[in-house]
């Protein structure tokens, strides 16, 4: 008999470090280095508005005439991330992820954020997976 595959919200990171809209792409860039991250969701008055990614703050430093001191979040943040339940089934978000070739996805419930779920955090949960399951 097999074990009913894992929801994500066993897997994802919890209370996750976010900005604001009104915050420059400088200040997403220090956020990030600080607090070694490469994915912050973007939140406007606590209501999720979308995702920057440290890729995203590399695209944004090679257009020419964007100052990452005055250009703020909002203006190159990702509007439709995507989103998936805390109850999604591990093996269809990292299949989506894959398919996709996206780092993360936002996990929300009832409009609300409530983790993210991250390539690194794959990588835990597939550790840990493998030495429970086929120890």
């Amino acid at each position: 008999m097999s074990k009913p595959i894992p929801q994500i919200q066993k897997y994802m990171t919890t209370t996750p470090h976010s900005i604001s809209t009104d915050q420059s792409l400088e200040t997403a860039q220090k956020m990030m280095k600080d607090l070694g991250v490469r994915h912050l969701p973007v939140l406007k008055a606590g209501i999720l508005k979308g995702m920057i990614s440290d890729r995203d703050l590399k695209m944004a430093a090679s257009i020419k005439g964007v100052d990452a001191k005055v250009t703020t979040v909002d203006e190159i943040a990702t509007e439709d991330a995507v989103q998936v339940s805390p109850q999604a089934k591990l093996d269809e978000v990292s299949r989506m992820m894959a398919d996709k070739r996206i780092g993360s996805v936002l996990v929300v419930d009832n409009h609300k954020l409530v983790g993210i779920f991250t390539t690194t955090d794959a990588l835990f949960a597939m550790d840990e997976l493998l030495h429970s399951r086929l120890a």
